[in-house]
């Protein structure tokens, strides 16, 4: 009989001990949860940012050595027999880190990705096989310009980070034209 008084009881601890437990799983899940996700997102980032950089270098490089062949666009340049290997260079790097994006970006931003260096191949094959005019050169650069606003756009929602980055503008930048005006 004893045992019976007692069991209301026994079976309100029980019970409050199964609802504590359950809470507090549902709890530590979704904290789990979120530092995998804050994870992801920190690795994606740095995943990201380390394939612009690849990219500018890359591209940094091709300008250099338009420089050499006449285009005006940066002031050191660089003859192509000496800058060449560095091209090569540059784009070994870039595919090592075109790697990683595939591992953790998402479709849309892989696409833009792609796009990107695409571009900046097409600038590597004009200084490569030959005679480039000015206004290929110009139209190249300008469609290297847009994809890599596509990426950063790309790669910011992908992140969550609100707000558009600033667009690249126009190429080649037009500042012989503000300084005289």
């Amino acid at each position: 009989m004893a045992l019976l008084d007692q069991l209301p009881a026994l079976i309100g601890v029980v019970v409050g001990s199964l609802g504590s437990y359950a809470v507090q799983s549902l709890t530590e899940g979704r904290r789990w949860r979120r530092q995998r996700e804050e994870r992801w997102d920190e690795k994606r980032f740095e995943t990201y940012g380390r394939y612009a950089n690849a990219l500018k270098a890359q591209l940094r490089v091709a300008q250099r050595i338009g420089a050499a062949l006449g285009f005006s666009d940066v002031a050191d340049p660089l003859p192509a027999a000496d800058g060449l290997h560095l091209l090569a260079e540059a784009e070994s790097l870039r595919a090592t880190e075109w790697e990683s994006v595939l591992l953790v970006g998402d479709p849309v931003t892989i696409a833009a990705a792609r796009r990107w260096h695409e571009t900046i191949w097409t600038i590597e094959l004009l200084i490569r096989e030959g005679p480039v005019d000015a206004e290929m050169w110009t139209k190249a650069h300008r469609l290297a310009s847009a994809a890599r606003d596509a990426f950063y756009e790309s790669a910011r929602r992908d992140l969550g980070i609100k707000g558009d980055p600033p667009p690249s503008g126009q190429w080649p930048r037009p500042w012989r034209a503000e300084l005289s005006g």
